[in-house]
């Protein structure tokens, strides 16, 4: 399965922004898919999780405002960030969890002050 980032962009701090994953091939039996960020200069860290079942868990500093979903019949998934803050500003990107596959190019998300 290949995963591919996209929905990336420069917003205004307090903005919104919706990533999509598209994955190549099904994801229904991939127990939990997840985004990760890197930020300029730091390593990549994990963002958000979700199950086959729903169930989801957040990086603390974006709880309340990041919302993590799957759709296994498009094989996607889906990130949708509020009240984003200029220290969101990273490439981000979406793989398997906890063992990643390949990276993808990922997607770059960069918030002005």
């Amino acid at each position: 399965v290949q995963l591919q980032a996209s929905g990336g962009g420069l917003v205004q701090a307090g903005g919104s922004l919706r990533l999509s994953c598209a994955a190549s091939g099904s994801i229904a039996a991939i127990n939990a898919m997840a985004w990760y960020r890197q930020a300029p200069g730091k390593q990549r860290e994990l963002v958000a999780r979700i199950t086959s079942i729903g169930n989801t868990n957040y990086l603390d500093s974006v709880k309340g405002r990041f919302t993590i979903s799957r759709d296994n019949a498009k094989n996607t998934v889906y990130l949708q960030m509020n009240s984003l803050k200029p220290d969101d500003t990273a490439v981000y990107y979406c793989n398997t969890f906890p063992a990643p596959l390949k990276w993808g190019q990922g997607t770059l998300v960069t918030v002005s002050s």
